[in-house]
């Protein structure tokens, strides 16, 4: 499959794949810049000046690098989506994570990662009355890490008189 990249200024750096089978490549920042959020939050724009050609049945998401961990940001949306019809420029908005000067991502760094998955498309939304039964049932946050989960048969009454 061929991932078509096209550079909207002499400043963008076509996207660094570090190993052949990775999952995502590396997105380079040629601009930086700021704005305020509704409530007046301030929030870094990571500039590639690349737009993509995602291909249909494909959706391109944004990831951070593993690197981010150095430094006091995070996506504000978590995962950037970029659906096939999108042909803008490849962006990121974060947030500071510290409320005194934050280590950030500077021109010229790799600050983000595109990965691009197939996705279907080929459903309908439908209202039901009731959903199929499951064993995880309505088992949601960290419930696969507790033991009380593991119990066969198991149920959320029995969770909450232990």
């Amino acid at each position: 499959m061929e991932i078509r990249f096209k550079r909207l200024s002499d400043k963008a750096i076509m996207p660094i794949r570090a190993h052949i089978g990775d999952a995502g490549v590396d997105l380079t920042a040629t601009k930086i810049t700021t704005e305020l959020n509704e409530v007046n939050q301030l929030l870094i724009c990571y500039h590639t000046d690349l737009a993509v050609e995602i291909p249909e049945g494909y959706v391109g998401l944004l990831f951070p690098r593993s690197s981010i961990y150095t430094k006091s940001l995070q996506f504000t949306n978590s995962v950037g989506v970029i659906d096939s019809g999108y042909r803008g420029e490849l962006m990121v908005k974060m947030r500071s994570t510290t409320d005194v000067v934050p280590g950030i991502y500077k021109e010229g760094e790799r600050f983000a990662q595109l990965v691009i998955l197939p996705v279907s498309s080929d459903y309908t939304i439908t209202e039901a009355a009731e959903l199929t039964e499951t064993d995880r049932s309505t088992d949601g946050f960290g419930s696969t890490g507790n033991e009380l989960s593991a119990v066969a048969g198991s149920d959320t009454q029995s969770k909450e008189t232990v």
